[in-house]
């Protein structure tokens, strides 16, 4: 028996080997197996392949902006400078 270090919750499952991911009963937070004797466990590692985002600028269709034109920050048609 060991206990959750997220909630503090009991922890009583059928522990095979170092490594194993298990999910807490009572929070949900997944946790790796780091010691068996005695029992202990971590918060598991956070797999980041599932928090990527594709950020491909391939697709953009919808991109107004043009590479090939300067950047010109002074806008002579702008009436409202005076804030």
């Amino acid at each position: 028996m060991s206990y959750c270090p997220e909630c503090d919750a009991v922890i009583e499952e059928d522990i095979e080997e170092v490594g194993e991911i298990i999910t807490c009963p009572e929070c949900g937070v997944e946790l790796e197996v780091i010691s068996l004797d005695p029992l202990e466990f971590d918060l598991a590692p956070v797999d980041d392949d599932e928090d990527d985002f594709d950020f491909d600028d391939d697709d953009d269709e919808d991109d107004d902006w043009d590479d090939d034109e300067p950047y010109d920050d002074d806008d002579e048609d702008d009436e409202d400078d005076d804030f």
